[in-house]
């Protein structure tokens, strides 16, 4: 499965549960759930929105707070940051070698004895997958030290409603009284994932209706992988680009616009859309339970209450709803460094985009951004500036062989 679209390369660790397939067998047969502690039935929670993705605290074993993100994208939970398990003396935990995508194996961590808390609930044994060492960088392509993703174990347990435009969730009890808002639209959970039906128009065609997985920890807006056994047809205007990481290194594919999207009566022009390499993905990638994949970028212009027991969702549009869907201008990825976090580094750049243009080259550290010290900013407003206005000059200050260059950068909309 792909995650977030350039500029932010973030990780496809939905690709790597699905190669836990012994993961998922060892965790059969446990079903806790979050609990709130005595007659609780519900609790709002605050979260940090950066580029796109819900970051919230948990606590692991009476310790933290650990930032994870809260992704319907993934099922047990997933430690992504090594340094929980020396904090945590996991010493003693079972190690598994699982297969990669493209490459021979990869060390995980087995456990079903975590207690884990977030807010005023907690759940104990929590099915869990530990990652030997962070493959993706999450961290630094956030700008914020996370330590792993919280899914289907947090979401079946409440009914969660994901205030997008207020930055907060709140959750209830299944026995509280909820008053819903906005239009039902049923879903299906399926290997702890949801699924939902859309219309999409397909370039060159006529609208059909598809499967999505609904992936709160994808950055993107949508993602259309399959139609009829192939590739999802392409529309004309798109430009190259590295789609996003899996473990057998870059995703490449297209990235272009479709030009209408409808979930549940609501519909979305000119939305921006990622079309992965088929051929690459069709042999690593159980592709006959969905067409595609619905990110975030596209589920925050809606209020969501999520009841995965009862198979539904209600959505009501907020104020992004009538934002339009940008694509970066630049072309380019940027993170920072894994030993201190501080240093912001080129990653991939695509091909004939402005940043190649202009002359700016991976592994180039960027040290300020027209005239501010880069220091003065963060990725989250640095990846808003890299999408704001078609024709806008960004000047970058870069650190280069021990050289100082200075680069002008025309924003461009590419698609």
């Amino acid at each position: 499965m792909l995650t977030k679209y350039n500029p932010v390369v973030i990780i496809c660790l939905r690709k790597f549960t699905i190669c836990l397939g012994l993961v998922f067998l060892a965790f059969s047969g446990f079903s806790q759930e979050f609990l709130f502690k005595r007659n609780r039935q519900k609790q709002s929670i605050s979260f940090k929105c950066i580029k796109n993705l819900m970051i919230i605290p948990v606590y692991v074993n009476g310790k933290g707070p650990f930032d994870f993100v809260l992704d319907t994208g993934v099922g047990p939970m997933i430690i992504t940051d090594p340094s929980i398990i020396d904090s945590l003396n996991f010493s003693k935990l079972r190690k598994i070698r699982v297969s990669g995508l493209g490459i021979d194996t990869v060390e995980a961590y087995v456990s079903q004895s975590l207690d884990v808390k977030v807010g005023s609930t907690s759940i104990e044994r929590i099915p869990t997958a530990i990652l030997k060492e962070d493959l993706f960088n999450l961290s630094g392509h956030l700008g914020l030290k996370i330590y792993g993703l919280l899914g289907f174990s947090f979401f079946n347990s409440f009914i969660v409603d994901i205030r997008y435009s207020e930055n907060r969730l709140i959750i209830y009890d299944h026995d509280a009284k909820i008053k819903y808002r906005g239009k039902k639209i049923p879903i299906e959970i399926d290997n702890q994932k949801p699924y939902i039906l859309a219309t999409v128009d397909v370039p060159g065609s006529k609208a059909v209706e598809a499967r999505f997985l609904m992936d709160t920890g994808a950055s993107h807006a949508l993602s259309l992988e399959m139609l009829n056994g192939t590739e999802f047809p392409q529309p004309e205007k798109k430009i190259k680009a590295n789609l996003g990481m899996s473990l057998s290194g870059q995703i490449k594919g297209h990235v272009g616009r479709v030009g209408k999207f409808t979930i549940g009566g609501y519909a979305f022009k000119d939305v921006v859309a990622g079309f992965p390499d088929f051929k690459s993905i069709a042999d690593k990638i159980d592709l006959s339970k969905r067409n595609g994949n619905l990110g975030a970028d596209l589920l925050r212009k809606f209020n969501i209450q999520f009841n995965y027991q009862e198979g539904f969702i209600y959505v009501k549009p907020n104020g992004l709803s009538k934002a339009p869907f940008e694509h970066d201008m630049v072309g380019m990825v940027i993170y920072l460094d894994q030993k201190e976090y501080k240093r912001v580094l080129i990653g991939e750049i695509d091909e004939n985009s402005p940043a190649e243009k202009a002359g700016l080259c991976p592994d180039d550290e960027i040290i300020a951004v027209n005239f501010k010290s880069v220091d003065a900013y963060s990725l989250n407003e640095l990846t808003e500036m890299f999408k704001s206005k078609a024709d806008r000059n960004v000047i970058f200050e870069i650190f280069r062989g021990n050289q100082v260059y200075f680069k002008v950068v025309r924003l461009e909309k590419r698609i």
